[in-house]
């Protein structure tokens, strides 16, 4: 997520609101940096052409100079204090999505673009300086150009919020990192209980953690997660190739959307807290729905997790994160998926990525690519949300005949899904304005509904 923050809203709760103020002055600096480098000017404009991606979306951190004028202007659009940093003092929004500030004692402008690996980037780019930090380190620099007093730099994070390059050896070491990676990419998804497959998770995590650290490990578990889920999605394969060929990677990711049943539900909230999240809002669409979520996040990795659960209306008044909820004789959209595919943490992989965009931009461009998106379920000015076109999986034929013989779909609604596959996963095409970190919850019911595999296909655009 770009621009997560580091802490919890000041008032504790999670009504997000817009922060005009705040994107106005961010604005304005971007506006200048690009003036003053012309670099930044046309990476901006390659972005936008060639990814649908905005510049904006990508900052990761302003380095500048520390005066009164500075500090009041910030103060003015709602930073506040968050630590002191070597050579100066760090600065961070609790209630917009916003890149930090590290207002410094020196002369000059920097601005950090978040990318998922420098190296990648330096080569997207024909760059030949050093990357700053070590291999693995938790924050990782590489100089890309600088003019009119304003530096540009690539900046690869990992379960960091370090605004200053660490010296010394790599710790934990790149060898324990490369093997947690490669423990979470290698990892079985498919049990004949899922029960089972949740306890063997649940260990793999416990020793990742061990060998890496809580952050470390988490960022590493959802690269894995990015990976396994582009393999299954075409879209998603079509978009990481133009985002590639910039050297970005998935770093616009906005959250990671993982549909879960009941019975593992609680499971699924665990393992992520295992992992350093916390609880954000409940999701709660209302009585009729038949579904309700959980939103998470990891606040020094940046990332977002959206959880996706059928519910009664009761039960979307409790604290269904944690209570265990039991089976029900009929399946929701939810259910029903995980029915047909398995839950998103083990075989199916994730419902959805969603990243930020310029909305309108990216879908006129996947339609010049021969890529379907549904229509818009949610278009404000400060937020814009659509999927793709759903992919559509094959079902395994012992899915089918449990949900039949459980009488939770029928002999006609089998024969379609084995003849035609069921909806699994998509893209989502996100636009945030004025730093806006929630959502919309009538817009995602009606796409929940929507995507319902017993009426697929999901529509065109």
């Amino acid at each position: 997520m770009i621009g997560a923050q580091d802490s919890k809203p000041e008032s504790g709760d999670w009504n997000w609101e817009r922060q005009p103020a705040a994107a106005t002055l961010l604005a304005g600096w971007l506006e200048a940096a690009q003036a003053a480098n012309p670099w930044l000017r046309d990476f901006a404009e390659r972005l936008h052409a060639e990814s649908g991606n905005r510049l904006a979306d990508l900052v990761d951190l302003w380095s500048r100079p520390d005066t009164p004028d500075a500090r009041l202007a910030i103060e003015r659009a709602g930073y506040r204090p968050l630590e002191a940093a070597a050579g100066g003092h760090l600065f961070h929004h609790p209630r917009g999505m916003f890149p930090r500030v590290l207002l410094h004692p020196r002369a000059g402008v920097a601005v950090d673009l978040r990318v998922e690996s420098c190296a990648d980037f330096g080569s997207a780019h024909g760059l030949s300086a050093a990357i700053e930090g070590v291999p693995g380190a938790p924050l990782r620099r590489l100089a890309v150009y600088t003019a009119g007093g304003v530096a540009v730099r690539a900046a690869r994070r990992r379960g960091s919020l370090a605004a200053v390059i660490t010296g010394g050896p790599c710790e934990p070491t790149l060898t324990d990192q490369a093997l947690v990676l490669e423990s979470f990419r290698g990892r079985p998804r498919r049990f004949a209980d899922e029960a089972a497959g949740f306890d063997e998770l649940a260990e793999r995590v416990d020793a990742a953690v061990a060998r890496v650290g809580r952050d470390v490990a988490c960022s590493l578990f959802f690269a894995a997660e990015r990976d396994f889920w582009e393999r299954r999605n075409a879209a998603a394969r079509w978009q990481a190739s133009r985002q590639a060929a910039l050297g970005i990677g998935w770093a616009n990711h906005d959250h990671h959307t993982y549909r879960s049943s009941r019975v593992h539900f609680h499971r699924l909230v665990a393992l992520f807290e295992k992992l350093g999240f916390h609880c954000r809002e409940r999701f709660s669409p209302g009585a009729a729905a038949g579904w309700g979520a959980q939103v998470m996040e990891q606040p020094v990795c940046g990332i977002v997790t959206f959880n996706d659960v059928d519910l009664s209306p009761a039960e979307l008044r409790t604290d269904f994160a944690h209570t265990p909820l039991g089976e029900r004789d009929t399946l929701a959209t939810v259910g029903l998926w995980c029915g047909l595919h398995g839950e998103s943490i083990l075989q199916a992989g994730m419902h959805h990525l969603e990243c930020t965009f310029d909305f309108g931009e990216l879908r006129e461009q996947m339609a010049s690519g021969g890529i379907e998106t549904m229509r818009p379920f949610t278009d404000f000015d400060h937020l814009k949300q659509a999927f793709t076109r759903g992919e559509l999986w094959q079902v395994e034929e012992g899915r089918l005949n449990r949900l039949v013989d459980a009488g939770r779909i029928s002999g006609a609604e089998a024969e379609a899904f084995r003849r035609d596959g069921a909806i699994g996963s998509h893209l989502e095409n996100l636009e945030r304005n004025e730093g806006f970190k929630g959502f919309n919850q009538r817009g995602v019911t009606e796409v929940i509904h929507a995507t319902d595999p017993r009426r697929q296909p999901s529509s065109p655009a």
